[in-house]
């Protein structure tokens, strides 16, 4: 017990199976809401993993929790700390500025998890940013589109994984779009306690979408990638797929990593990794959102499958303040694609072709995580998606048509349910 110990904010199963491939055992805390720990029954899953040292059930969502954690146990001495969800990054940063390591600093974790202040600040430092205003009603909707023409996007200022998000195209639609969006339910990835409702109308960007996702240390870019993303068509923009590295020019690729640079610089990012989501119309990248966390839909493994490099193990160095592991190549050898499985509403009686997805030359992952007798839902956001196949090829394109190939070989049948 005498390793000091990495503590994480949020349980992620991938992450902490990830962590133990290079983490001594029991050399890791993971502090979680107790709501989220019962209903997850996460004390059983720590239990079978042996990286795991200690579950801490603590309230991190509310003010002033990183400091209360401090104090009761200011001799903790942690290696780093570093956030697993898009709700720990503000108390992780708080908690690392606490114990004196590595984080990408309060006020910067703050700004990125309000994408309203985000807003304000990327604009002020010259990034393009959609037109946005806080609505609290289908009347301050109605009025933003009336001054707006054109399609809007209503989202939560303050949410993740696409929840409460979708694109409105008539003033007819507020109403019933208002109704839908501020219902906000992440079932048991959230507490019970209610979390505030804080809504955004914004122009609705139409082009193709990227993320950028970038390894910081002391505010210099020691890595960057653009991955690609595509939406499932409809009103909801969540994601059916991803490539690594994108299809896209050089210099378009460049333009994605300096604006990428700046918005960091611009709310005053230390250390840590961040996942950047951009729409680029005539050429210019407009801001989205940034997560000042790991990249979730196994983008984190496509890219260390594109370039050949380790880059878990080097936000871990990073944050720990020693040496990277070996030299993040900036020139990838290969793309990776992931595409998801979706089904309709009811409840599942069979799933086949998972076998012949893994046959498809380059799939490298094919799997449904739903099983007989689970029940799906319509497709509201990432939570919905139902499984996935990951796929390599010599160029992006060719990554994406075998993805594509694989899950079309996924069937999932469906018994409707009332």
């Amino acid at each position: 017990m005498s390793e000091q110990p990495v503590v994480v904010v949020g349980f992620s199963l991938v992450a902490l199976k990830s962590l133990a491939e290079f983490q001594p055992n029991a050399s890791v805390i993971v502090i979680e809401e107790p709501d989220v720990v019962r209903k997850r029954d996460l004390v059983t899953m720590a239990a079978g993993l042996p990286v795991v040292r200690e579950l801490v059930q603590w309230e991190y969502q509310l003010p002033g929790t990183a400091d209360a954690f401090y104090n009761t146990r200011p001799d903790l001495a942690p290696a780093a700390v570093a956030p697993l969800s898009d709700y720990g990054v503000p108390f992780a940063a708080r908690l690392s500025e606490r114990y004196g390591v590595n984080g990408a600093g309060f006020g910067a974790a703050s700004l990125l998890r309000d994408k309203e202040q985000l807003r304000l600040v990327a604009r002020a430092a010259g990034i393009a940013n959609p037109e946005s205003e806080p609505v609290d009603s289908p009347d301050g909707l109605r009025a933003f589109m009336a001054a707006h023409p054109g399609p809007v996007v209503l989202k939560p200022a303050n949410r993740q994984a696409a929840v409460g998000v979708r694109v409105v195209h008539s003033v007819n639609e507020a109403d019933e779009a208002w109704a839908e969006c501020t219902v906000q339910d992440e079932g048991v990835f959230v507490p019970d306690r209610p979390m505030p409702v804080r809504m955004l109308a914004e122009r609705c960007i139409v082009g193709p979408e990227f993320s950028v996702e970038m390894l910081v240390r002391d505010g210099e870019a020691l890595f960057g990638n653009v991955t690609a993303k595509e939406l499932y068509p409809g009103v909801r923009p969540v994601e059916s797929g991803h490539v690594a590295p994108a299809g896209i020019s050089p210099e378009l690729t460049r333009l994605m990593l300096e604006q990428t640079e700046l918005l960091l610089q611009a709310v005053g990012f230390g250390s840590g990794i961040t996942h950047c989501e951009w729409i680029v119309a005539d050429g210019t990248p407009y801001l989205v959102e940034c997560a000042g966390r790991f990249a979730g839909d196994a983008i984190i493994e496509l890219i260390e499958r594109a370039y050949g490099i380790d880059l878990v193990r080097s936000f871990w160095a990073v944050m720990k303040r020693q040496p990277l592991p070996a030299e993040l190549n900036r020139k990838a050898g290969q793309a990776a694609s992931i595409r998801f499985v979706v089904a309709d509403p009811g409840e599942i009686e069979a799933v086949t072709g998972v076998e012949e997805a893994l046959a498809v030359p380059g799939v490298v992952s094919a799997a449904v995580t739903f099983k007989p007798g689970d029940r799906t839902y319509e497709l509201k956001c990432s939570w919905d998606r139902i499984g996935s196949a990951i796929a390599c090829g010599a160029t992006p394109e060719e990554a994406v048509e075998r993805a594509k190939r694989a899950v079309e070989l996924i069937e999932v049948k469906v018994r409707p349910v009332a």
